[in-house]
């Protein structure tokens, strides 16, 4: 099966050897994502912000790989801060109330101290 690589241009998938998404056939596999904004080089304080910029993160991936957040069949929500959950979540709703992938919800400590969310996904390109 064919293999594609997907890179955003973040330094940890050159420094640590991954991609942001990964296409094998009519799967999209994106790796865990976050809000840090490419364009503006910056990342918001807020929780529910930094969920949208990751959704729009992860949308870049995979409008690349063919694809939209309409495809997402699973997802995985890491998140810092307990306090944070309904924040997030809320974020959740809006962009995902009518696909309902699957989701975990797992609190972590993230590689850096801004960093409050993270998201993985899984999604399935329609033919």
């Amino acid at each position: 099966m064919e293999r594609k690589n997907i890179p955003s241009g973040s330094i940890f998938e050159e420094r640590y050897g991954h991609s942001r998404a990964v296409v094998v056939g009519n799967t999209v596999y994106v790796a865990g994502t976050t809000g840090y904004d490419y364009k503006t080089k910056q990342m918001s304080d807020d929780p529910a912000e930094q969920t949208r910029q990751t959704f729009r993160n992860i949308e870049t991936a995979l409008d690349e790989a063919g694809a939209s957040l309409s495809d997402l069949v699973q997802i995985i929500t890491y998140f810092t801060d307990q306090d944070d959950w309904d924040a997030i979540g809320g974020v959740l709703k809006e962009e995902l109330q009518h696909i309902r992938p699957g989701n975990s919800g797992v609190r972590v400590d993230l590689i850096h101290p801004e960093m409050k969310v993270e998201i993985s996904a899984i999604a399935v390109k329609s033919d």
